[in-house]
């Protein structure tokens, strides 16, 4: 089951996280595993930890992306896992945000996302996986997540029509969309922790499973998409969530 003995997998945004998770998880199955991120200490410190080969990568530059996607070839060669996890979450009601929070997070959350694998694509081999990491908020409407959900909600439709005209190459591209989850995505906020907690306990009693997501529930859906267990299956968007997306009034 989920065996990726001998691929190659590139994970952005691997250094921590539901990206750092998945990595083991890549690395677990027998992949050999390159990791990104936009910190070189945080990079290395889990290229280490992981056993992965780190890269020093920031998606918001796209020509940071061609010298990543140069390096990759040069070391690897071609790969056959694409893991587009690298995110910002950057919360704000509609009527207060600005330009700067708009193109950082449609920077690095669909333009970023998109060039990744625009640029990706001549070194991906023919019957390869991309995977986009997206997000519930691209239906959900929650508030203060507008310009977020707005990039999300883009990222799945990139996805829906690159898997259409990926498909001669075999290629298979599909977007997994995690519900609340336990992220250093939200201590990046500037969020005071004790109004964290508050959101998360509100946050909670909304989840049918009472619970948030850990990265590992998240890790184990983009391995088997990554595996030729999914080979069947292209421009799917699957929500991992606890039920919140089904149930989005439930107290």
């Amino acid at each position: 089951m989920n065996d990726l003995t001998g691929k190659v997998a590139v994970v952005t945004g691997g250094n921590s996280g539901i990206g750092y998770e998945t990595a083991k998880y890549f690395k677990d199955a027998g992949a050999n595993v390159i990791i990104t991120g936009r910190s070189a200490d945080k990079v290395a410190s889990a290229a280490i930890e992981l056993g992965a080969k780190g890269i020093v990568a920031d998606v918001l530059d796209l020509s940071a992306i061609d010298e990543l996607v140069e390096q990759v070839k040069n070391d690897f060669g071609n790969i056959d896992v694409l893991f587009v996890n690298a995110g910002i979450f950057t919360p704000a009601p509609v009527g207060q945000n600005t330009e700067e929070m708009f193109d950082n997070q449609m920077g690095i959350n669909f333009k970023g996302a998109v060039f990744t694998t625009e640029k990706f694509l001549p070194i991906i081999n023919n019957g390869g996986s991309i995977i986009n990491l997206s997000s519930i908020n691209a239906y959900t409407g929650m508030s203060n997540t507008a310009i977020y959900a707005a990039s999300k909600a883009a990222l799945n439709s990139y996805t829906r029509t690159a898997a259409t005209e990926l498909s001669p190459r075999k290629i298979r591209v599909n977007s997994v969309n995690p519900g609340p989850t336990y992220t250093p995505i939200f201590a990046k906020t500037g969020i005071p922790e004790e109004q964290l907690n508050e959101f998360a306990n509100a946050m909670q009693n909304r989840i049918p499973l009472k619970r948030f997501g850990q990265p590992a529930d998240i890790a184990k859906l983009v391995t088997f998409l990554a595996s030729d267990d999914a080979s069947f299956i292209t421009g799917g968007e699957y929500n991992i969530d606890g039920g919140m997306n089904i149930n989005p009034l439930l107290a």
